[in-house]
């Protein structure tokens, strides 16, 4: 049992929530299109932003961003599609030895993370895939994909995919558990509780319950801690020892959010907004 604790977006675009400033707010990071997740990569102290670049499926003109630790554009479109492998509207990434792995309206994509060349593909198709969103590799050597639009998560290994389960929930966000290796799960939809799936034996229990807001969208462990952004309140959520509170107010509804390891700060997405807020999460753990 997870007992103190706190990859992706939605199709729901962002709207404004607040104009006061955000309490310990680093930088703004203006000048992307249609950004929906952040993933932080450690080895090279950098984030990479995944853009929709307008329509979530279908245009083939996704792209991923290259942003230094501080908030500078390093390049704008650091990762792109191929007239094989088009990337639609990037989403929700994980970083493993192999490279970054990026979720897409048909299929999961991989870049090498130091030329951003693509390197590989995984096709969702034959499954007739509704909206799929997160990632992460669990344990087991497998990548899970939640798919938001259809209520299942699918296993990738070797290549190759399969449904591994279904759910109640509509799940968008999907992390692991570092104190049991389940993976926690955040709703979209159907439900106001943070989930963890044991996949190894296919079962799922609560963490806590999230006081207020929905929509869920990104969530992370930070620190023993679950940050959850919620769109609904534009707010993102930290659940400690299963308690839930709404920690920090933010000016639109947050995506995927990605965490900086080495500086504890969070990287907070909004798809409207077309910018990346950095955030310190000094003072709120």
């Amino acid at each position: 049992m997870l007992f103190s604790l706190a990859g992706c977006g939605s199709p729901e675009e962002a709207t404004p929530g607040r104009t006061a400033p955000v309490v310990g707010l680093v930088t703004s990071v203006s000048g992307l299109s249609g950004p929906e997740a952040v993933r932080y990569d450690p080895e090279q102290d950098l984030y990479f932003v995944a853009n929709f670049n307008g329509e979530a499926s279908g245009d083939a003109n996704g792209f991923v961003s290259k942003i230094s630790a501080e908030g500078e554009i390093l390049e704008l479109k650091f990762m792109q599609g191929s007239a094989l492998w088009p990337l639609h509207g990037a989403r929700g990434m994980f970083i493993d030895p192999r490279g970054l792995w990026v979720v897409d309206a048909g299929g999961v994509h991989l870049f090498d993370r130091e030329s951003g060349e693509q390197i590989g593909f995984t096709d969702l198709s034959d499954f007739e895939p509704g909206f799929p969103n997160d990632i992460v590799l669990a344990a087991d050597g497998a990548l899970y994909v939640t798919d938001t639009g259809k209520r299942v998560i699918y296993r990738i290994r070797d290549g190759s995919a399969s449904v591994a389960t279904s759910t109640v929930m509509k799940p968008n966000g999907i992390t692991v558990n570092p104190e049991s290796g389940g993976l926690l799960l955040a709703p979209w939809a159907d439900s106001q509780a943070v989930v963890e799936w044991k996949f190894t034996q296919d079962s799922f229990s609560e963490i806590g319950l999230l006081n207020g807001g929905g929509n869920f969208d990104g969530i992370e462990v930070v620190n023993g801690h679950i940050v959850v952004a919620s769109q609904q309140d534009t707010s993102l959520h930290i659940m400690s020892n299963g308690a839930d509170r709404r920690a920090i107010v933010l000016p639109g509804k947050p995506a995927d959010i990605g965490v900086d390891t080495r500086r504890n700060r969070v990287a907070v997405p909004y798809v409207s907004l077309n910018r990346v807020d950095i955030i310190s999460l000094d003072g709120y753990l």
